[in-house]
This record gives C-alpha cells, sequence and structure tokens, in this order.
C-alpha cells in the first residue's frame, strides 16, 4: 500500500522547504568563515528593503514595475553624494523622497496618461539613468575616509556588528512602518486595488490614486535599499542597479517557499526571508568559485526554476500519486 492522499501531499509541499533550509545549514556551517556568514546576513537585510519594494507592486498591487533598476540606482545616487558631503543621514532621508518621487512618476504614467505598465517602467528607468549620472557628476565615487550612518554607529554598537545592527534596525523600523500602514484603512484600500480594481472603483474609492500611492512606497522603499548598499559598501556606482528587479523576485519567490500563507505579516516575513536566504545561495555558489560576471545569470536561472516549482510540484505529485496506485 503507497501513503495516502494527504500525507504524500504533505510530504510534497514540505520538501522544498526542508531541502532548502538543509542545504543553507550546511553551507553556512561547513564552507564559510564567520565573516563571510556576517557579511552575507548584512547584505540580506540591506537588500530585504528592496524585496520589501517589490513586494508591494509585484504581489499587492500586481503590477510589474521595471523602473527598479533605476530607482535602486537614484537611491545610491542620492546617498552617495550626500554622505560623500558631509550628511550621511540626509542622505538615506532624501532617498527615500527621490524614490517616492519616482514611484509617483510610473504611477501617473500609468493611471493618468493610460500608459502599459511594462513601457511606463522602461520610461522612467530611462529617464533616471541620465538623472543619476547628472546627480553622481562621474559613475563612480568612493567614500573612503568619509562618515556614514554605518561608521557613525561603530563606536556604539563595537566593531564586530555595528554593520549588522545598523542594517536590522532599519530593516526593523521599514518593516514595522510598512506593516502598519497596511493595516490602515487607506492600506486596506491600496490590497483591495491590486485585488479587485473594479470592486474598489464600486466602492468610490480613488484606484489611481491607491496605485500612485503603492508605486510611490514600492519605490521609496527600492531606493532606501540602495541607499543603504552605497553606504555600506563605501562606493557608489551608476550601474549598480543593474538586474534588481530579479535580485528582488528572486529573493520574494524563495521567500514564499517558506511561508504559504497570503497575509500581510507573512508577505513581509517572505520577503525577508527571501532575500537573506537568496544572499547565502549566491555566496554559497561564489564560495564554490563562480565568476562574479555570472552572478546576473545565476539571479535569472533562480528566478525561472522558482517560477517553475509549482508545475514541479504538480508533476511529482502526479507522479507519486501514480505510483502509489500502482503499488496497491
Amino acid at each position: 500500500m503507497g501513503p495516502d492522499k494527504p500525507t504524500y501531499k504533505k510530504i510534497i509541499r514540505l520538501a522544498p522547504k526542508l531541502i532548502i533550509v538543509i542545504a543553507l545549514l550546511l553551507l553556512i556551517n561547513f564552507t564559510m568563515m564567520e565573516s563571510v556568514v556576517i557579511g552575507t546576513l548584512e547584505k540580506g537585510l540591506v537588500f530585504s528593503l528592496l524585496a520589501l519594494g517589490i513586494f508591494i507592486s509585484f504581489r499587492i498591487l500586481d503590477i510589474p514595475d521595471l523602473s527598479v533598476d533605476g530607482t535602486f540606482t537614484l537611491g545610491v545616487a542620492v546617498s552617495v553624494m550626500n554622505a560623500f558631503n558631509g550628511s550621511p543621514i540626509k542622505g538615506i532621508i532624501l532617498a527615500v523622497v527621490a524614490g517616492a518621487v519616482a514611484g509617483c512618476v510610473t504611477g501617473i504614467l500609468i493611471t493618468k496618461l493610460n500608459v502599459q505598465p511594462i513601457l511606463a517602467g522602461i520610461i522612467t528607468m530611462t529617464a533616471l539613468y541620465s538623472i543619476n549620472l547628472t546627480i553622481m557628476e562621474r559613475p563612480n565615487i568612493s567614500l573612503y575616509r568619509k562618515d556614514t550612518i554605518y561608521t557613525m554607529a561603530k563606536d556604539i554598537f563595537g566593531e564586530d556588528y555595528y554593520k549588522l545592527v545598523v542594517s536590522a534596525i532599519v530593516l526593523l523600523i521599514a518593516s514595522l512602518l510598512l506593516f502598519m500602514f497596511l493595516k490602515t484603512q487607506a492600506g486596506m484600500s491600496l490590497r483591495a486595488t491590486g485585488d479587485n480594481e473594479y470592486m474598489v472603483r464600486a466602492s468610490s474609492i480613488n484606484s489611481d490614486r491607491m496605485k500612485i500611492l503603492g508605486f510611490a512606497i514600492a519605490n521609496a522603499l527600492v531606493s532606501l535599499s540602495g541607499a543603504m548598499y552605497t553606504q555600506y559598501s563605501s562606493a557608489g556606482d551608476s550601474n549598480s542597479g543593474t538586474g534588481m528587479l530579479v535580485v528582488g523576485l528572486a529573493s520574494i519567490i524563495i521567500g514564499e517557499i517558506f511561508f504559504t500563507k497570503h497575509t500581510i505579516l507573512f508577505g513581509i516575513l517572505s520577503a525577508i526571508t527571501g532575500a537573506i536566504a537568496y544572499r547565502y545561495i549566491l555566496a554559497f555558489a561564489m564560495n564554490l568559485g563562480m565568476d562574479s560576471n555570472y552572478t546576473k545569470l545565476f539571479s535569472a536561472v533562480i528566478v525561472a526554476v522558482a517560477i517553475a516549482l509549482p508545475a514541479i510540484k504538480q508533476l511529482i505529485g502526479r507522479t507519486a500519486k501514480r505510483f502509489s496506485k500502482e503499488n496497491r
């Protein structure tokens, strides 16, 4: 007798989670030094902000936003210039504002000018390329011997874990604010707009305004991620945003393997968990000798495999069901 239907379905559902958890534990414990483990976690926390931003547009609004690559670099540009001139905290704040403005532009193109979402994102991203170069004045800027929010916290949190603590604090604040907002009336209207726009309009809610607000919040978080990353790495690059949409999507999809319930809390946790897990997977691949030139290809492959997981699970389910019938 083969396993009954509920049993093998549970096994199939849990298998990807168990495989990823075991793989991550193995690579963390046996293949990485402590400094690499901590550094990877720090980057995972920084890029969790990127995943949260893409979670807003991709999961809540259900609209693809291709302006992410440009918005991430916008955060880098604004942050690195202010930090270079001695105002790192101001750079973080202005990066969030700039990202929100860029998101509003994308939202207005979609809602008021009837531009297709994909094309609107491309237009914004293309415009931001020139804007970012104008802000930075040159392709690369180093913050060597310049104050950042990380170096400012070194005396408070110690030299070993100050970057980890700062990244965690910023992520915690952003996550709590996002969670509380999505529980408000405006947040519920935003979520309803993504679920059923026609129902929202019938309820006298301005769906266009909700979309613009959603894009503003999403790109503000993406820009915040870029701002944090440039101060974390003490350098700014005008091409640092390339491929960030794929990275964010990979983080969300990986995280949803762990958190399958479609609630706001689990959505936020899945974005954070996925971003951290993705960084460890990438670090493991680099540790095995993968050329850094292939990191974007690696990200694309992860997204493709993750998107294909439902089809793979269905195939395994059908195979297991057929096998159980043959052995009865």
